[in-house]
């Protein structure tokens, strides 16, 4: 079974879906990992939100919750 994607609009919003969806899914699942959450690494894995169960899981449910300092990695820790 062949999929053509004709649009271009189709096309381009796929690629922006996915350049922000996996470096969240990425840190969320290396997260769950870490600290041992096997329930959330296999629904990160599992259900694809465009980053919203990631973020959620991040910021609120991790045993190390991230906050946005944590995403400001350019700056320079005194």
């Amino acid at each position: 079974m062949e999929v053509v994607i004709s649009s271009p609009l189709i096309l381009n919003l796929l690629i922006i879906s996915l350049i922000w969806s996996l470096p969240w899914k990425g840190v969320a699942m290396w997260t769950a990992a870490k600290h041992s959450q096997k329930n959330w690494f296999i629904a990160i894995l599992i259900l694809n939100t465009l980053g919203i169960l990631e973020i959620i899981y991040l910021f609120r449910f991790a045993k190390k919750r991230m906050t946005l300092q944590d995403l400001q990695f350019w700056k320079a820790k005194a």
